[in-house]
This record gives structure tokens, sequence and C-alpha cells, in this order.
């Protein structure tokens, strides 16, 4: 399996368990440069076979399968506030 393939692969699991993979993980998780997994992002979003979003606060870009920004964007939410809830509840 090529390096690509397994990208790909890893950025659709991640999208079907409900998260987002930031390209910056990608140099880091497949030992590549950062300049190949940029090369090879810009081929997956060319093709529509990867969809994007960039984080509103860091401005880092995230990547997901097609059609699963707006659902994942929601159970990041969801996470966020039961984290938030969770800890409110153990400062009581």
């Amino acid at each position: 399996m090529s390096i690509e393939e397994k990208i790909e692969k890893f950025i659709l699991r991640n999208s079907k368990s409900g998260f987002f993979t930031k390209v910056s993980t990608i140099p880091y998780k497949f030992e590549i440069s950062e300049s190949r997994a940029w090369d090879i992002v810009g081929e997956f979003l060319s093709t529509g076979s990867l969809e994007s979003v960039h984080d509103e606060f860091t401005g880092e870009m995230k990547l997901c399968e097609p059609g699963k920004i707006y659902s994942i964007m929601n159970l990041e939410r969801q996470r966020k506030r039961e984290k938030f809830s969770s800890f409110k509840k153990k400062r009581k």
C-alpha cells in the first residue's frame, strides 16, 4: 500500500469515527516531510476525495471525508460541551 493510500485510509477512518484529521499530524504520523504532506493533501482536495475546513481558533486545516464537515463539527461541539459541563461538576 502506498503512503498516499495509507494517509487517505487514516483520514477516512478518523472521519467515520467523528473526528477531523489536522494536516499537521500527517508528517508526524507517517514520517514524511511537511512539503510532501501538503502535496498529498492538495492532490486529495483537487480530486474531491477529501474535504477541508479551517479551525476557527488556530486557522489550521482539518480534513475529513466528503459530506461530513458539518456532522463532525456538531460532534466536536457536543464533546466540548460535555467536557465543559463535566469540568463544572467537578469544581462544585
